[in-house]
């Protein structure tokens, strides 16, 4: 190639010195002609490879059933190598040209050289590129964080390509410049102390599998509450359900709390958990003509006909004095409600009976006596989760007072203390 160059470049300074230009003149007469061959020259191979490259890399892409080489056309690897060809041809070129300007010739290969570098840099970022969105299209790599790997690979290709640019404009050997660079790595390792915390946490939250893309977390920390849309080197970033964004550190996530929802989506059950309050001063004891009237209640008729002969057995056997209803055995207006909302729970077509399914009391507190459900719904969407909760609390409001028991609620002004 260095003998095709010399008669390209090397015919016009003789001639102009056969000419009687001069040295000096025929020395600029010759660059000038000779940068106006190296530009016409240089765009023409630019403008050939670039077409044949993206032409050959759109027939492989359309008769190849891989994606990857459909991934490498839509990130313009072909494109950019385009480039790197002509530059080659430059890069040879400059020595001959500038021959008669050794300090031109100087600046001008080292600045194609670095050139070179950095297009060969941004060549492997868009074949990296191209790899990462071949795995994210594989359903086994779309919950990994890609982003992280790819970062850390591209910082220590560009971390080489810095040492060789250094070394090619301070004229430096390689071997010298990484000798300097492991001398000062305490600094860089001071300076690219978030960017490791990252690849390690990222690593880390991979390996664990402590979050993926695509995963529901809520980490209160930092406001965040939504799905995890990108796992980087740097952050994690999470689309709230309001469609804001918040960016958390990835290093936040090994050090930090944070809660995860992943479990109770691919889980056959959402749970719902919530609890009323009742006044402790309405619940009682219920006497025979109160039963009788309880029993029009569908869903609790055999309990009550059941639950009634058992304990009419028990206080006979016992001589029970029932003149006093505190006396044996009996049901109360508080116990049977949580029959009805246990008997309810089950036959509702919203929710998993294979998983738990409570109606519970909780301890007494100053406010009332908490009267909890713990269940799962079988729609783990957010809309139908709150649909299903919303319309089973309505269910147990409107059933209280049919047992004659009350809601505790903070009083709110003078009415409410009036008897």
């Amino acid at each position: 190639m260095h003998k095709i160059v010399e008669k390209i470049f090397g015919w016009s300074y003789p001639l102009f010195k056969k000419w009687d230009f001069g040295e000096t003149l025929s020395s600029y007469l010759s660059l000038a002609i000779n940068i106006i061959i190296l530009v016409f020259i240089a765009y023409t191979i630019f403008l050939v490879f670039r077409y044949a490259l993206v032409r050959i890399m759109i027939i492989i892409a359309r008769r190849t059933k891989t994606r990857f080489d459909d991934l490498l056309v839509s990130n313009k690897t072909a494109k950019y190598t385009a480039h790197l060809i002509p530059l080659l041809f430059i890069y040879k070129s400059v020595p001959i040209i500038l021959e008669n300007f050794v300090y031109w010739e100087g600046i001008f290969g080292k600045l194609v050289g670095i050139y070179i570098v950095l297009l060969s840099l941004w060549i492997i970022k868009t074949i990296l590129n191209a790899f990462r969105d071949h795995l994210k299209s594989n359903p086994s790599y779309s919950d990994k964080p890609i982003d992280s790997y790819i970062q850390v690979i591209m910082i220590v290709l560009w971390t080489f390509g810095f040492i060789i640019i250094i070394s090619k404009v301070f004229d430096i050997s390689t071997n010298a410049m990484l000798g300097t660079f492991g001398a000062v790595s305490a600094i860089i390792i001071l300076i690219f102390r978030d960017t490791i915390l990252g690849f390690v946490a990222s690593v880390q939250v991979s390996l664990n599998d402590m979050v993926r893309i695509g995963d529901w977390i809520t980490f209160d920390k930092f406001g965040a509450d939504g799905d995890v849309i990108e796992i980087n080197l740097a952050t994690v970033k999470v689309r709230n359900f309001d469609n804001t964004t918040t960016t958390i550190p990835t290093y936040s996530m090994i050090s930090d709390s944070f809660r995860n929802w992943r479990g109770m989506l691919d889980s056959n059950g959402r749970r719902i958990k919530r609890h009323i309050l009742i006044k402790a001063n309405s619940i009682r004891f219920l006497n025979e003509n109160e039963l009788e009237e309880l029993k029009k209640i569908q869903l609790v008729t055999h309990y009550i006909e059941h639950r009634q002969t058992e304990i009419d057995k028990f206080n006979k056997s016992h001589h029970i004095d029932k003149s006093l209803l505190i006396n044996g055995r009996n049901m109360t207006n508080f116990g049977l409600f949580r029959k009805y909302i246990t008997q309810y729970l089950s036959q509702y077509p919203g929710l998993n009976k294979d998983m738990i399914l409570l109606c519970r009391q909780l301890q007494p507190t100053p406010q009332g006596i908490p009267l909890e459900i713990y269940t799962f719904s079988n729609d783990k969407r957010f809309e139908n989760y709150e649909y299903i909760m919303a319309d089973i609390f309505d269910h147990i409001f409107a059933s209280i007072p049919y047992f004659d028991l009350e809601i505790y609620e903070m009083p709110s002004g003078k009415n409410d203390f009036v008897d």
